[in-house]
């Protein structure tokens, strides 16, 4: 069964003391298997948004254990701050992230409520998908009264909590009380302006948010609350689905800032609420300077950001990850307030630090010393799998200079296709040549495993005998995709910048070598493989790709003498 891995994002009220925050943060990494991977605090609000991945279990008493230490060094009878909060531990929202559904999630979330309420003593409430009752989903709903409110909302029969004491204590007034939920990935999403003016940033944050503004008569700032049948006040929706805004002033950067929680990022993503926020501010005559980012973001939001950005551009989408990260932190001005590091914010780039080093990470030279050490891996098998990657990396850069070239700017997206289709090539052929070392790797485990006995002697046979199976498939593997990627360079020397047409051919020739070294690993390894009919069929299959190989090899080195 695959490992189950959720995130926990506990916001704390305390921004300023980094003693307390770390001394609160770092309780968690106490707990064995727990990954945390950031630390965000924030002046102005008062408020350190704390983020942690690990198993459920792992979560849930890491969790309780952050509660507990913030209810202990934070007093919330003397804290004060720009954002909304009702306790220590404000919000304490659970994201199923691997594995794990969103009712399994929500579960986990009653589990660690019962043990906040009952062994700490702190009252709380759940939210969206945790929520117990249907008017409890909205996290504004429940901490509205914020702290100030708390005697009050606890003396409310409708207000009693979900968990822990249902009045106001001594340990309430000290702690607060705490929503915990389960929920999507919400990305929170600051968008800076060169204002100081709270209400036109709370102006704009209306006009885009999905829940918009309180419809009033005449004056739509003063005038009358228009109601319903029911005596609710009727809204005008805002511009964008799943977004939450309000609008306040940070001191820190003397600046007025738009506050978004961007609820489904499917929905509405980053690069579309900063650019309706950027037209919504125009028609007000402020203007959108740059953005922040609170906490951390998929890979994904970023890489679609640049690609939205690259094609109003008419830019070719085939550039690399690296690019267009450095792309989307400048077309949302993610630098705008400080220096904004991928490695720090990115949640994929955040999980695998401190990771083994795998063959890909090395430099040129390094990979070439590791290939020229006493060591059998790296081998025949990742080489190929490298210069395959090498090969369709010059036919990307043919396309992409292409996309590029004055006067061909109407075939742009023809030649960005190209360049995506070799990016993905090329992505699957540097996998493959880390898979290829773990191959081998996984049969001298199997050579190393106990044989004092026939059970033992059986199942170090059959892990012998899967190992060998596999580190026949991945090279090839390696001899599927080479040949498939000679396509990209097939299609750039006929049809890409010819000044570029020696580079076009050198990809072609880099990606046949790939193939052929392949082939020398299949067959090398099919001979041990016990099994003699999976051994012929994927001889056969290999021996057709190398066929094909050099017949296209030809083909393009005959065509680029008819053209040099």
């Amino acid at each position: 069964m695959k490992q189950q891995i959720i995130e926990c994002v506990p916001n704390i009220s305390e921004g300023k003391d980094l003693k307390k925050i770390n001394a609160i943060a770092n309780v968690v990494t106490e707990v064995e298997g727990i990954k945390l991977l950031d630390i965000d605090p924030g002046k102005a609000t008062n408020r350190t948004v704390i983020t942690f991945v690990g198993v459920p279990s792992q979560v849930i008493e890491a969790a309780f254990r952050l509660i507990k230490k913030a209810s202990e060094l934070i007093d919330m009878s003397k804290q004060t701050g720009e954002h909304p909060r009702f306790g220590a531990t404000d919000v304490c929202p659970l994201i199923p992230i691997a594995n794990i559904s969103m009712k399994e999630t929500a579960n986990y979330a009653h589990m660690l409520g019962k043990r906040v309420g009952e062994e700490l003593g702190i009252s709380g409430y759940y939210y969206e998908n945790a929520a117990t009752k249907e008017d409890r989903k909205n996290l504004a709903t429940v901490r509205s009264g914020e702290y100030e409110g708390l005697e009050k909302k606890l003396s409310d029969k409708n207000w009693k909590p979900d968990f822990g004491p249902t009045s106001f204590t001594t340990k309430t007034k000290n702690s607060g009380v705490i929503a915990i939920s389960a929920r999507d990935f919400l990305v929170a999403y600051n968008i800076n302006l060169n204002s100081t003016s709270t209400r036109r940033a709370n102006a704009i944050a209306f006009d885009i948010r999905e829940a918009g503004r309180v419809k009033r008569e005449g004056n739509p700032i003063t005038g009358k609350k228009i109601l319903d049948t029911n005596g609710d006040p009727v809204r005008i929706p805002g511009k964008l689905k799943a977004v939450k805004g309000i609008g306040w002033y940070i001191e820190e950067y003397g600046i007025a800032q738009i506050s978004y929680n961007l609820t489904n990022i499917s929905i509405t993503s980053m690069h579309e609420a900063f650019d309706e926020t950027l037209k919504a501010a125009d028609k007000r005559g402020v203007r959108v300077t740059g953005s922040e980012l609170v906490g951390l973001v998929p890979l994904q939001a970023m890489l679609d950001a640049a690609d939205y950005f690259l094609k109003k551009q008419k830019r070719s989408l085939g550039i690399s990850e690296t690019d267009k990260i450095k792309i989307a932190i400048k077309s949302l001005g993610l630098d705008d307030l400080k220096p904004f590091h991928p490695e720090e914010r990115i949640i994929e780039y955040v999980m695998s630090a401190n990771q083994p080093k795998k063959l890909i990470d090395y430099t040129v030279k390094g990979l070439a010393d590791e290939t020229a050490s006493e060591s059998m891996a790296p081998g025949g098998g990742s080489i190929s799998a490298y210069v395959g990657a090498l090969g369709v990396s010059l036919g990307t850069m043919v396309a992409n200079l292409s996309a590029h070239k004055p006067g061909w700017d109407e075939k742009w997206e023809f030649y960005s296709k190209w360049a995506e289709k070799g990016q993905r090539y090329k992505k699957e052929l540097l996998f493959l040549v880390d898979e290829d070392t773990n191959a081998f790797n996984k049969i001298i485990d199997g050579f190393r495993m106990p044989k004092s006995t026939p059970e033992e002697v059986k199942t170090r046979q059959e892990a012998i005998e899967n190992a060998t199976k596999y580190a026949t498939e991945i090279p090839f593997k390696v001899m599927e995709t080479a040949y498939n990627s000679m396509e990209v360079m097939m299609a750039m020397a006929k049809e890409g910048i010819q000044n570029s047409l020696s580079d076009a051919g050198v990809g072609a020739l880099c990606a046949r070598t790939a193939v052929i070294g392949a082939y020398f690993n299949v067959r090398i390894n099919a001979k041990d493989i016990k099994d003699r009919s999976f051994a012929k069929e994927i001889l056969f299959k290999a021996k057709g790709i190398y066929d094909q190989t050099n017949k296209l090899e030809k083909e393009m080195i005959e065509f680029i003498y008819t053209k040099i």
